[in-house]
């Protein structure tokens, strides 16, 4: 690729919301730090820093948040997901009919954003704060993008 066709495309990045990082565009953070998703992506949950963002045409829209994740043995998946199904007052079958509020199910296996202790592990799902967990359920919908990366 020649130079003004890679700058070309860079600039198409920017105004697109979005900074390109190895031919793939990821999301700019409103305080400048992109998040380490892709744009497509509604949500991004970065399992290295304890962190998760809402995205919006490629810009974050909410966030980071403080999350928890999978404890060793029930990690919380990467890769990319999408929306299954919400379910504002969900209780864990499998957990002891554990409380799981504002529970956004990204995997076919049950695994969800839900409001959650941030910190204890979970057995998989992604915790989050009363008001993030709001936050996710109200935006998030199924079919929707969800980034997990290590």
């Amino acid at each position: 690729m020649n130079s003004r066709k890679a700058s070309a495309l860079a600039v198409a990045a920017l105004v697109a919301g979005g900074v390109l990082t190895g031919g793939v565009a990821t999301a700019q953070a409103a305080g400048g730090s992109p998040s380490p998703c892709r744009a497509s992506a509604k949500a991004c949950v970065s399992l290295s820093t304890n962190q998760a963002w809402l995205q919006k045409d490629g810009s974050t829209s909410y966030g980071p948040v403080p999350i928890t994740s999978g404890k060793p043995g029930s990690e919380t998946p990467t890769g990319i997901h999408r929306v299954q199904w919400k379910d504002a007052d969900h209780r864990s079958r499998e957990f002891n009919n554990a409380p799981m509020p504002n529970s956004v199910f990204f995997t076919k296996t049950g695994v969800a954003f839900h409001e959650g202790s941030l910190r204890a592990k979970s057995n998989g799902c992604v915790h989050l704060s009363t008001t993030a967990a709001k936050r996710f359920f109200d935006y998030l919908n199924p079919g929707d993008e969800v980034q997990v990366v290590p």
